[in-house]
């Protein structure tokens, strides 16, 4: 096996979408998904932790890293689902899962949508949803969601002279990532155009759809998914997780990850590592 991972590309709903592999092909599988505004690349200290063991891939969502940008704005749970279960058939599962924030919504709906496609889930601060609790669907819920999405449409993004400006941004907005790993995160989520550098992912990412799952209709997918889940928690979370999570479930778990924010899997690796690998092991 390469220590470096190599890319391919496949077709999902039109969309080219890039996944990284660590090799390792005939054991067991393990698909990293990462959150919002992220990319596959973030994974690489955790695919290192598990790569002599699992055959490790890890995906760049649509609009994200290298995966292309969807026209129009079709970033919904379900159409990230599908792009789930399509790398899943591509490699062959089923698949032990670990995945971050938005990715782990994702994740959940897919497992809850399509459970034979998935052996056990690791979901790390999943629980959450960026639909608004207080906006009840109608007219009034898609002009919201209609006025912010045409709102992208005068936006640019910021270009960065250089990496080391960009990098800085990144701590800036989490000061508790690793300073030793920042570098690395930087240089994937970037990409080089006239001047400097601007983030991969698609602004519009931002905006889903104006259709999308409500918060209070996930429990009915978590339900639904038949593979063990383990539910991991920062203690520091700023984010709006369900901690209750787990009685939704037909078999799950949680740890809370001590001295950790939303980044458990940066902030904390060991302690995140500490948690998963038992787990996967007692269900491979």
């Amino acid at each position: 096996m390469s220590a470096e991972p190599t890319q391919h590309f496949i077709e999902s709903q039109r969309l080219r979408l890039s996944y990284w592999d660590w090799g390792n092909e005939g054991a067991p599988l393990i698909l990293l998904v990462h959150g919002g505004r992220d990319h596959s690349r973030s994974w690489d200290r955790i695919a290192a932790a598990f790569r002599d063991d699992y055959h490790v891939i890890a995906l760049d969502l649509r609009g994200h890293g290298d995966s292309e940008w969807s026209i129009g704005g079709a970033y919904s749970l379900p159409d990230n689902t599908l792009d789930l279960v399509r790398v899943i058939e591509q490699v062959g599962g089923p698949a032990h899962v670990i995945a971050h924030s938005y990715g782990g919504g994702v994740t959940l709906l897919a497992a809850g949508s399509y459970p034979e496609h998935f052996a056990s889930l690791a979901v790390i601060e999943g629980t959450h949803s960026l639909n608004p609790r207080d906006v009840e669907m109608g007219p009034g819920w898609v002009q919201q969601w209609g006025d912010r999405l045409r709102s992208f449409e005068a936006m640019s993004p910021v270009v960065y002279p250089d990496l080391g400006a960009a990098e800085l941004r990144v701590r800036e907005a989490n000061p508790r990532l690793p300073h030793d790993f920042t570098p690395h995160l930087t240089e994937w989520a970037a990409r080089a155009v006239e001047g400097g550098y601007v983030w991969k992912y698609d602004w519009w990412v931002n905006a889903r759809t104006s259709m999308e799952i409500r918060r209070e209709e996930l429990p009915v997918f978590w339900a639904a998914i038949e593979c063990p889940v383990v539910l991991l928690f920062a203690r520091e979370t700023h984010t709006s997780q369900r901690l209750d999570a787990e009685q939704f479930f037909q078999n799950a778990s949680t740890v809370f990850i001590e001295e950790s924010g939303h980044w458990a899997h940066h902030e904390q690796p060991e302690a995140v590592l500490a948690a998963i690998r038992p787990f996967f092991e007692r269900h491979s």
